[in-house]
């Protein structure tokens, strides 16, 4: 997994240290380009829009904790059931679960559910919580038609049978074919050789974020290496989508949660964000691509699969010893709170497993185990997300209570 995916373990020593990678990442310039929302601004729903990041609960993350939802490996989807329930009561005020989908969905929305497989078999998306979802959103008046379970790579997806576990008429698809490290091909491709398009819906020409980053050994020549274009699923076929990212740390980004599910989860040539140890500019990437208008107004709800999670290692999952078993759920609407959340719990382990925080480990800095890829992680893309406009940072904002997280965790022991 390691050198599927660089972030999990790249083993080429870089040489730019922190502050240099950080102020790299102050000139690097970035545009929206959207057809759909040209007068939409970035980071700011419009004045009559309910939904939108950070959506109506800015700040508010509820954690839900019941210890039998796994088991020695085992997953329990009535105790599964329970704690959705129990979270989307919370987080929403609701009399009722049924009464908390009806806040979020209604007839007639189309809406995609983004699964996580990364971690496959040791920490990805439950399937459990997946249906979970499947039934609040049939409970909330959206036709098993109008339901599509998606990520990112295709082949992902059917590796982890997630699609075995979905329900008769309920659809799922991946936005490209699978993983690989030249990703601008439009019909998600790329340079494989497989001519197999089936359950891919490819990237929209006309939605991207231009950044000027160029991944490596890629021609600078060509405009398409400095965009990342949104999936079609997300830009013309849904208009809600629920996101199911997993509680795990992350190689270059520090942490992966709610915003990189939502970076690198919902668009097309990701790598060159975090392509070698001295080119990791996450800190940039995750939030300039949040903020493109569809995105920020099609991902309405964050259901975090914390049951299982990942304090080293990640987004891989590759070693057991690595992963604990959490027993939690997590809701919200503001994925930046969210993974601010997140992060404190990963650092918490971390600290409990004696290794460094996430923030202080990489090549160049904290590696007891010998095992970092980048020079630096950079979780701080959570912080800089939140000075976009895209949700709630503090715990403590000096502002007041109104602008600081509101962590509610609900014991159901």
């Amino acid at each position: 997994m390691a050198s599927t995916y660089p972030c999990g373990g790249l083993k080429r020593r870089g040489f730019l240290g922190a502050a240099a990678a950080v102020a790299a990442q102050a000139s690097l310039p970035s545009v929206l380009v959207s057809a759909q929302e040209s007068r939409a601004a970035a980071g700011k729903p419009a004045a009559d829009e309910k939904w939108g990041v950070p959506g109506p609960y800015p700040g508010r993350v509820v954690e839900v904790r019941k210890p039998d939802m796994i088991r020695n490996d085992v997953k329990n989807r009535e105790a599964i059931a329970q704690a959705v329930g129990r979270g989307m009561k919370e987080l929403t005020g609701a009399d009722d679960a049924v009464g908390a989908w009806k806040s979020f969905f209604e007839p007639g929305d189309v809406v995609g559910i983004k699964m996580n497989p990364v971690g496959n078999p040791l920490a990805n998306s439950s399937s459990e919580l997946m249906l979970e979802v499947i039934e609040g959103l049939k409970a909330a008046g959206v036709k098993t038609k109008d339901i599509v379970a998606f990520e990112r790579y295709r082949d992902e997806f059917v590796g982890a049978k997630m699609h075995e576990a979905l329900p008769d008429g309920i659809a799922w698809t991946g936005l490209g074919v699978e993983y690989n490290a030249h990703q601008t091909d439009l019909k998600g491709v790329d340079d494989l050789r497989t001519p197999n398009l089936d359950n891919v819906t490819g990237y929209d020409p006309d939605e991207f974020v231009v950044m000027e980053i160029i991944g490596q050994g890629e021609d600078p020549k060509d405009d398409r290496n400095r965009r990342s274009h949104l999936g079609l699923l997300v830009t013309r076929r849904v208009n809600k989508i629920v996101l199911l990212p997993v509680l795990k740390d992350h190689g270059s980004a520090g942490v992966t949660g709610a915003l990189k599910n939502m970076s690198h989860g919902l668009v097309n040539n990701v790598c060159r964000s975090h392509g070698t140890p001295d080119t990791n500019v996450c800190n940039q990437f995750i939030p300039q691509v949040v903020a493109h208008p569809i995105i920020r107004k099609k991902c309405v709800l964050h259901i975090m699969d914390g049951i299982k999670g990942v304090y080293q290692g990640g987004p891989a999952a590759s070693r057991p010893e690595w992963t604990w078993e959490n027993n939690a759920l997590l809701f919200a609407t503001d994925p930046v709170a969210m993974d601010h959340v997140l992060w404190r719990a990963i650092d918490a382990k971390r600290k409990e497993k004696g290794l460094p925080p996430v923030g202080a480990s990489g090549k160049l800095v904290l590696d007891p185990l010998g095992t970092e890829g980048f020079d630096v992680r950079q979780p701080q893309h959570i912080a800089l997300a939140a000075r976009l406009g895209l949700g709630v940072f503090d715990f403590k904002s000096p502002k007041g209570r109104r602008f600081s997280i509101d962590h509610r965790v609900v014991d159901m022991t």
